[in-house]
């Protein structure tokens, strides 16, 4: 199956040292505007480069692509190659307002080929241990969760000429860093968002970013219990991400990829982390290689990736109904399912 990885930025790496890997792919090209970045990754991959992502379909016509561009360029390159049957695995978000999300899933629905976002902590390990507890109700049903992102982005980070902006970035913490946060808590929680209460601030380098580093969410689920999401890159440090999924009888605690189990006073750690052999930063996780194998045995056994258009697309309804609750001050309603 030959592949081309659109966007040589650093998230990029973890896709091409997979996808190198991988008996069943061969890495075809790379695009990136940018030519010293394109040209360097296909010298490491020994491929083609290309500096335009409609001239790579027209000529390379692959079989799949990666999308690991800045997120505006989402949904219009994933659209374009699901239109020609091309299969595409995309970075998160899969969009970043709502008509583009709209446009995304008809394009999924009217192409035969597959689409998936990459929440790749889904397939931490410490993360399916919690959802097993969770699913066979181990320690009683699911009363409330709660998540935080402690983490920092300095002026440089925001150098470029997208980060930081409204229109090619869509939002700040909630858009970029915590939004797998807020998709793992439905995730390993099995709940399904009805409502949103949010507020978002920007604290940090203000004359230099348009985006919100910091991020508070009430979530409402169906079931009438809770999440409370809180989030920021206005801290000094990058620290492990915590989720606890409070059972009747325990608590569920994610902290980066360890899981421990709280009972009164008492912690058991569930799941230790492997701490080796990151490509790229390390709070990134490790889940990429399982996620990107998994979209394509998808392929080959032609049965529906999980985190598709539609399963995807829910992190980015959250975060729009976080924006426009903390614009008028009210809770906004999902559409349901």
């Amino acid at each position: 199956m030959r592949v081309s990885v659109v966007g040589c930025g650093g998230i990029s790496r973890s896709h091409l040292e997979v996808l190198n890997a991988m008996e069943s792919v061969t890495i075809s090209s790379v695009v990136d505007i940018v030519h010293e970045k394109a040209d360097l990754a296909a010298r490491e991959y020994n491929c083609k480069a290309y500096y335009d992502y409609d001239v790579m379909l027209s000529e390379d016509n692959p079989d799949c692509v990666h999308i690991c561009t800045p997120h505006y360029l989402h949904v219009p390159m994933s659209v374009k190659a699901l239109t020609r049957g091309i299969h595409v695995l995309c970075e998160k978000p899969c969009a970043i307002s709502a008509e583009g999300l709209s446009q995304l899933k008809m394009a999924q629905i009217l192409s035969d080929a597959k689409f998936g976002v990459c929440f790749q902590n889904r397939y931490n390990e410490s993360a399916l241990l919690v959802k097993e507890y969770v699913e066979k109700e181990t320690y009683g049903k699911v009363e409330a969760v709660r998540a935080s992102v402690h983490w920092f982005r300095d002026a440089d980070y925001y150098s470029d000429d997208w980060h930081g902006t409204i229109e090619k970035e869509g939002g700040g913490v909630a858009v970029n860093q915590a939004i797998h946060t807020q998709d793992l808590m439905r995730y390993v929680s099995g709940k399904k968002t009805k409502s949103v209460t949010g507020h978002v601030f920007t604290d940090h380098l203000k004359d230099i970013i348009e985006v919100e580093d910091t991020v508070h969410a009430i979530f409402e689920y169906e079931d009438g219990t809770l999440g409370l999401y809180n989030a920021t890159t206005a801290f000094s440090k990058n620290l492990p991400v915590i989720i606890d999924v409070v059972c009747e009888k325990a608590v569920l605690r994610l902290e980066g990829d360890n899981a421990y189990l709280i009972i009164d006073d008492n912690i058991e750690q569930l799941h230790l982390a492997d701490n080796t052999g990151f490509v790229g930063k390390n709070y990134w996780g490790k889940g990429h290689s399982s996620l990107i194998n998994d979209f394509y045995d998808c392929i080959i056994s032609d049965r529906n990736f999980p985190i598709d258009a539609i399963e995807g697309g829910k992190a980015v309804e959250e975060f729009l109904a976080i924006f426009k609750s903390s614009e008028t001050g009210d809770k906004v309603f999902l559409k349901k399912d």
